[in-house]
Order: structure tokens, then C-alpha cells, then sequence
């Protein structure tokens, strides 16, 4: 939605993905935050109906995608996205790349704000590729334009409740993220050790993950059995269960609600 409000033509190919038009650099997108929320009406349309159908019980969740992941898929031209593009021009031409990063993080902070106001209890950025950056690289194109993101949306919004998802990162990469972006919450993917994860990270931001999806697939046993570990590692520590990553479409519906059941019972 991001680079749509921005200016840069987006669509849907099936079996693909998003994908968007050739990047022509940063004059040919828009500047003007007026024009961006005019764009996207139709998305704080929809949380304000959401929002009025909903229990005052139930919480909504606005998101965004995460400033790095967003300028992979405006550079890459969308699915499959490898960060080639977005790397080499961040190498060749690191002002104009800074310029762009903070042009998109000013329309992250706009559109998260929106949502807010229109009735989002809180927001998470995803940042799916995270996971493809080096240490250097995290900390100057994850790290500081989230941080950068998130103060702009706190002078705005300053109660804002925020989950950040740096989908990938390693050891160093969440624990940076957690100690310096502001988030207040943070979301692991499959691959981060809870223990790990509640030991380090659990006392200065709430924790959310990490059932892997193919578990959810395959259900019975396996399943129930780590629903339960995750549930016994997180207990003592806030803590929002969820998969490690999204819900795969072969997922039975039925393995969906068993998991439901069983951790409303432990709770």
C-alpha cells in the first residue's frame, strides 16, 4: 500500500504476487503526505467499519510493511524479491538510497498513524526480509529507519502500541532491534530460540510467535505438543501466541481451531 500511495503502480499476478513497476526514481514519486492518505482512504474506510462491527473485547490491528522490505520490492520490482537491487544501489548511490529510505519511512509513519485514528488499538510492521542483511546492513537500514519511523509516529501518537517483525534477523539483528527501534513488542519467526528469546528479549519488550506453519499443516500430536512448549516457555513473560511466519493455504481449518482450544485452555 506503501509504494501504491507513493505513486508506483502495483498489481497482483497469481502464483506470484505483488509487483510493481519499474522504479524511475525518487522526482516521479509523490511528496505530498495529503495525497498519500487520499490514496489509501479506502483502507481507513475499512477499520473504521471494521472497528464499529467489532466488540469493545476484541482488538484491531493496523500494519505496514517494514521500511527496508518496502524499498526491496519498490527496487526489485516485487515478487521474487532477493534485495540485489535494493543493495546495489544503496552501494552505489548511498544519498539518494538514505533519501528514499526516509521518504518511505515518513509514509510508514503517516499510514500507521491513519490507521490509528481510524480505529487501530494498535499497529505491527513487518520487515520480511530482514533476515538477508549483514550486521552493518541491518543496524543502518532496519534499525535506524524504524527507530526514525517510530518517532515520528509517537510525536503524533505518542500511546501508539507497536509490534516490530524483523522476519529473519539473527540473534544480534532481534536483540538490537528490540533494545533500539522503540517497538513495544517484538515478533519471532520460526527459527529464533524462545528460551532465548524470553531470557534476553523478555525483559525490555513483550514477545509474540512462534509455532512453525508446517506444524499448524500437519496437526495431531506434533502440534499439541509444541502449542505446549511455547506456551510453558512464554509463561511469566507478556506474550502474544502466533505462527513464526503466515498461515500456509493448505492449512485444515480444523488444526486452526484444535490450536485455538488448546491454548485457551492452558490460559
Amino acid at each position: 500500500m506503501v509504494p501504491y500511495a507513493l505513486g508506483q503502480k502495483v498489481w497482483f499476478e497469481e502464483g506470484s504476487g505483488p509487483r510493481l513497476e519499474l522504479f524511475k526514481g525518487l522526482a516521479a514519486l509523490g511528496h505530498d503526505p495529503k495525497d498519500w492518505l487520499q490514496r489509501l482512504d479506502f483502507v481507513y474506510q475499512s477499520l473504521s467499519l471494521a472497528r464499529n462491527k467489532l466488540g469493545e473485547d476484541k482488538a484491531l490491528i493496523g500494519f505496514a510493511g517494514g521500511v527496508w522490505t518496502l524499498v526491496v520490492y519498490m527496487l526489485g520490482g516485487g515478487s521474487p524479491v532477493d534485495g540485489h537491487s535494493a543493495k546495489a544501489v544503496a552501494k552505489s548511490d548511498p544519498l539518494n538510497f538514505k533519501a528514499l529510505l526516509d521518504l518511505i519511512g515518513d509514509a510508514v509513519a503517516m499510514h500507521l498513524g491513519a490507521q490509528l485514528d481510524a480505529g487501530a488499538d494498535l499497529v505491527q510492521l513487518f520487515d520480511s526480509h530482514a533476515g538477508m542483511l549483514n550486521e552493518g546492513e541491518f543496524a543502518d537500514w532496519v534499525v535506524t529507519p524504524t527507530k526514525r519511523l517510530i518517532e515520528k509516529l509517537r510525536a503524533r501518537h505518542p500511546q501508539a502500541l507497536i509490534i516490530g517483525f524483523p522476519r529473519g534477523a539473527k540473534q544480534f539483528g532481534y536483540q538490537r532491534y528490540a533494545d533500539e527501534t522503540g517497538v513495544d513488542a517484538v515478533s519471532l519467526d520460526t527459527n529464533v530460540d524462545l528460551a532465548w528469546a524470553v531470557q534476553t528479549l523478555g525483559a525490555r519488550v513483550a514477545l509474540q510467535g512462534n509455532l512453525d506453519p508446517k506444524l499448524l499443516v500437519a496437526g495431531g500430536t506434533a502440534l499439541d505438543q509444541a502449542v505446549d512448549n511455547i506456551i510453558e516457555y512464554a509463561r511469566g513473560t507478556p506474550f502474544i501466541f502466533n505462527l513464526g511466519h503466515g498461515v500456509l493455504p493448505e492449512t485444515p481449518i480444523a488444526h486452526v481451531e484444535r490450536m485455538v482450544s488448546r491454548i485457551r485452555s492452558a490460559t
